[in-house]
Parts: structure tokens; C-alpha cells; sequence
């Protein structure tokens, strides 16, 4: 365990994000996204398998013996928390580690826009981090819970597996409960949430028409409710949603949405000229258009009113990387392969800018 210790601490003194532990090959950190095979002893089966009875925690092992792969937390004295994956491939153990810095990072450290406060500071409504895998979502919502944290005066909930920055009652108080830990599923969490009088409810991922459905009645019932989704864009999100639904259901299910839909936020994670990272955001508010447009089923059209809604302050990806490139922070070059659309982005560059949102909801 003593070069596990190691291997762990000289990630985080990297600067590593994740680190791949895979046996007969080397030690892979990830750093600044890119992958960066470290000098040290190749891990042998023996090793991986003492390893994995060491850091295992009991709530997780008959998780593993079912699945024969286990999501939970790692702590280790001296460098962090991780949150850690064990599966395997070809019948042996693999490890999947991501540090979790200790100090929750602020909205100006992580480049969020203003825009993320005033959704904490809502008293209802349903906020929804969408994106890829790895592109910063658990971050971002760790950070408005911060803020909430340390500005007003509430009760928070989380649900989360596994629970990943971990929050100091400020002016909050912040109860943090880990699905096979602190409770049998999301699913039980969340039929009994509501009678543990909270004020925000934070879930990790909505996964299910069960998970969104309790998020709908919470927000329904004068709750903040902040999760995460796996989708590519803003308005791909509202499609994902329904598509939890029954065929049957979604008519009911959409107006309902629109009712209690605060805010979507997607992030895709771009190379700064510095060296580092940052999100572009797109930015989805439910607006009266919005509202109008997810009522009436019009769905296609959300694109373009992300568009026109600057004024509101709406964002697509486009807009958000034109921005991030005339501030000094990206080049043209990794905003054109990060952009929906490379060459209307390109056209911006020269000036152009056609207003087609405008026309296509006209």
C-alpha cells in the first residue's frame, strides 16, 4: 500500500485530474486532459488485488461481487479525497481514480459566468448541469452550493454517489448523503427528502423518470433542485428528459417541466492559451418564449431562442467560445473545434454575424 500512497500523493502534486492504474502496464496520470505515463514500478496482480481489499469500502463490496464493479470515495491523509472506480478488463482488476480538490473552487477559479449565482440564489426551480463525462458539472455544482453556503441561510441535501467535495456548514446547513452508504438507493433518498424539510436538494445525476419526476414535485412544492444530466447541448437536454417518460405521459410531463424548468447550463472544458482549462457555457433560461416553446411541444426551436436571448442572458456554444476567443483566453483554433457550428463560428471571425435565430423563430 506504501507505492499506492505514493502514487496517489505525486498525482496530486502533478496536478493531475485523474490517474489509470492497469496491471502489466504503466501508470497513467491525466494532466491538463492530456494522458502522461508516470516512471514507477508496473503493477502486478498481487498488488492490484491487495490494493483493492485495502480500499474497498464495506458498503461497496457487494456491489463489487454482484457487478464486479464498485463506485465509492477514497481518502487518503496528506493528499485528498478521490473518487474512484474499480472494475476490470480481461478478468483483472483497473482503477479509475479522480482527485477531488478539497477546497471548493470559486465561480471566478472555474470561469463561470455571474449568470450560475443568481440561479443558486433562486428560491425554486430546477437547474440542470449537462454535459459529457469529465467536463466539470459535479464542480460547477459544487460551487453554487458553496455559494449558497456561504451567502444565505438554508438547508441543503445532497444525493450522491459517491459524495465528492465535501461541504463545512457556513451559514447553511448541508446534510450529504452517499447512495450504499447513507441510504439503500437514489430512489429511497428521494421518496423521503421531502419530509426531511430541506430547502435545496442537490442529486448527483438524473437517471431515471422516478429521479425527474421527484425533482418536478419538489420544485413544484417551492424547493431549488440541482442535478446533472448526460447530454451534449441545452435544448438536447428537455428531449433526454422526456424521454425518461412513457410515450403517454410526456404531454404532461413537458408542461410540468416548463412550469418548475429554471435554468439548463452545458459545459464543454476547452484549452486555454495559458496552459489550463475553462467551460464554455451554453445557457438555457426558461424564459416566457422558452416556457411557450416547451409547452407547445416546439422543441426544435430552442436552439434559436438560446440565440436571441443574450439580453436575458441566454448563450449558445458558439457565442460562448466567440467570447472566450475575443477575451484572450482560447485561440480560434480550439474554439473552432469545440464549436456546434466551426464555420459560422469562423464567419464571426471575420465580422459576419447572420441573425438566423431571429428568423427561424419568426
Amino acid at each position: 500500500m506504501e507505492l499506492f500512497h505514493k502514487v496517489c500523493k505525486a498525482a496530486v502534486d502533478a496536478g493531475a485530474s485523474d490517474l489509470h492504474i492497469k496491471i502489466g502496464v504503466p501508470i497513467v496520470f491525466r494532466i491538463n486532459r492530456q494522458l502522461v505515463n508516470i516512471d514507477c514500478t508496473i503493477p502486478t496482480k498481487e498488488w492490484m488485488e491487495t490494493v483493492a481489499e485495502h480500499i474497498v469500502p464495506k458498503h461497496a463490496k457487494r456491489k463489487l461481487e454482484e457487478e464486479g464493479e464498485a463506485d465509492f470515495s477514497y481518502y487518503l491523509p496528506g493528499a485528498g479525497r478521490f473518487r474512484t472506480n474499480l472494475y476490470q478488463q480481461r478478468g483483472e482488476w483497473c482503477l479509475a481514480m479522480r482527485y477531488v480538490k478539497t477546497q471548493v473552487p470559486g465561480f471566478e477559479e472555474l470561469g463561470l459566468l455571474p449568470v450560475l449565482k443568481t440561479f443558486a440564489e433562486t428560491p425554486r426551480g430546477i437547474v440542470l448541469l449537462a454535459g459529457t463525462t469529465g467536463c466539470g458539472k459535479s464542480t460547477t455544482l459544487a460551487a453554487m452550493i458553496e455559494h449558497i453556503n456561504a451567502h444565505q441561510r438554508r438547508h441543503v441535501i445532497t444525493m450522491e454517489d459517491p459524495i465528492e467535495y465535501v461541504f463545512e456548514d457556513n451559514q447553511c446547513i448541508i446534510e450529504q448523503r452517499e447512495v450504499g452508504l447513507d441510504t439503500q438507493s437514489f430512489h429511497s433518498a428521494l421518496r423521503n427528502v421531502l419530509r426531511q424539510d430541506p430547502d435545496v436538494i442537490m442529486i448527483g445525476e438524473m437517471r431515471d423518470a422516478i429521479s425527474f419526476g421527484a425533482a418536478m414535485s419538489a420544485a413544484d412544492t417551492g424547493h431549488l433542485v440541482l442535478s446533472t444530466v448526460h447530454t451534449t447541448n441545452s435544448s438536447q437536454s428537455i428531449i433526454r428528459i422526456l424521454d425518461f417518460f412513457r410515450a403517454d405521459d410526456r404531454e404532461q410531463v413537458r408542461r410540468q417541466l416548463a412550469g418548475t424548468l429554471l435554468a439548463v447550463v452545458t459545459q464543454r472544458m476547452t484549452q486555454t492559451l495559458a496552459g489550463g482549462v475553462t467551460p464554455a457555457l451554453e445557457i438555457l433560461i426558461n424564459t416566457p418564449i422558452v416556457r411557450k416553446l416547451i409547452e407547445e411541444n416546439r422543441l426544435d426551436k430552442l436552439p434559436a431562442a438560446i440565440e436571441t436571448g443574450v439580453e436575458d442572458g441566454m448563450q449558445n456554444f458558439n457565442q460562448a467560445l466567440y467570447n472566450l476567443v475575443t477575451a484572450g483566453k482560447v485561440s480560434k483554433e480550439e474554439a473552432l473545434n469545440k464549436a456546434t457550428n466551426a464555420q459560422s463560428l469562423e464567419m464571426n471571425f471575420k465580422g459576419i454575424f447572420l441573425d438566423e435565430g431571429r428568423r427561424i423563430l419568426g
